[in-house]
Parts: C-alpha cells; sequence; structure tokens
C-alpha cells in the first residue's frame, strides 16, 4: 500500500509535523520535496535557455550539489558558456539538443556537435566552453542537469574558444 501524494504547503515532512512539544528538525536533517512546479527560476542563466533550479543552497540547504532543468527553444542556440569548477551531468528529458564544444587536442582545433535524443547523458567537465542549441523548428528541448556545486555556476563567454592571455 502506498501513502497518499504530499500536497504542496504541508512541509518538509508532511507525517513529522513540527509542533510546540517537539523540536524543528534542522534542514540537513530532512528530505526535501520539490515539485515539478515549485523549480526556482531565479538562477544563473545564458543567452537563448533558461535555467530552473530543483536542488541548490538556496531551495533546500544542498552545500555539494545543484539539480535542475534547462529549457531550450525551438530553434535556438544558448550563448557560449563554462561552468567553472562545476563538474556537469546532463540528462535529456525530451527533444534533440546537440551540445558544442571545440576539442582543441589536435591542429587545428576541431569544433564537435554531439547530437543527442531523449534518455541521453552528456559530462561537461569543470571549465569547458560550450553551447547547447535546439535545431528543432517545433519542438522544446528539455534536460536535467546536475552539478558538483551548490549552486549553478554559469561563465557567459564571447566565443565558443578558450581565451589566451589578455583576453586574445
Amino acid at each position: 500500500m502506498s501513502d497518499p501524494l504530499t500536497m504542496p504547503g504541508e512541509g518538509f515532512h508532511p507525517h513529522l509535523p513540527d509542533a510546540p512539544d517537539r523540536p524543528t528538525t534542522p534542514l540537513r536533517a530532512r528530505l526535501h520535496h520539490v515539485r515539478a512546479g515549485s523549480l526556482d527560476g531565479d538562477t544563473a542563466q545564458s543567452g537563448g535557455m533558461r535555467r530552473f533550479a530543483a536542488i541548490s543552497g538556496n531551495t533546500v540547504g544542498s552545500e555539494k550539489l545543484w539539480m535542475g532543468q534547462t529549457h531550450v527553444a525551438p530553434s535556438t542556440a544558448s550563448s557560449d558558456h563554462h561552468h567553472g569548477e562545476s563538474e556537469t551531468a546532463i540528462y535529456v528529458v525530451s527533444g534533440h539538443p546537440e551540445f558544442v564544444f571545440l576539442d582543441d587536442a589536435g591542429e587545428p582545433a576541431e569544433e564537435v556537435r554531439l547530437r543527442t535524443s531523449p534518455g541521453d547523458y552528456v559530462f561537461v567537465p569543470p571549465f569547458v566552453p560550450h553551447r547547447e542549441e535546439n535545431p528543432d523548428p517545433a519542438e522544446e528541448a528539455v534536460v536535467v542537469i546536475a552539478r558538483s556545486t551548490q549552486e549553478a555556476i554559469v561563465v557567459n563567454l564571447p566565443r565558443l574558444y578558450a581565451l589566451g592571455p589578455a583576453g586574445s
């Protein structure tokens, strides 16, 4: 038998309410239920896409993890960016987003495009410049993002290529 779904406004533990005779449970000692309709859009952004936080320091008090969704509208590309020291894992929920980065292991450097489908995963190492594109003219692309830092670090760049000394 399963318990009914928790309802909005019921707190973190609807079956264990805080009461005057019971001490308040610290945030780090509770499970947190973040509903799909409660995602926080007040996150770092890049042009051409919209990020929504589910799990972050602000939403649930996480200290080492950020998780949320990114939506890229049809026929849209994000600006070039990286995520600082954060490792990023991406799960494709819907659409066919493409992830573009520069492979500079050889000469000349080569732009690489990863074409994805629902169910695919992508790993983005720290400080790797990239962009997301949604070439589909009709369908929004939605991905779930997990990061190894508490907040969504986003460093927007003037171009995909890593900048050399003195911005060259």
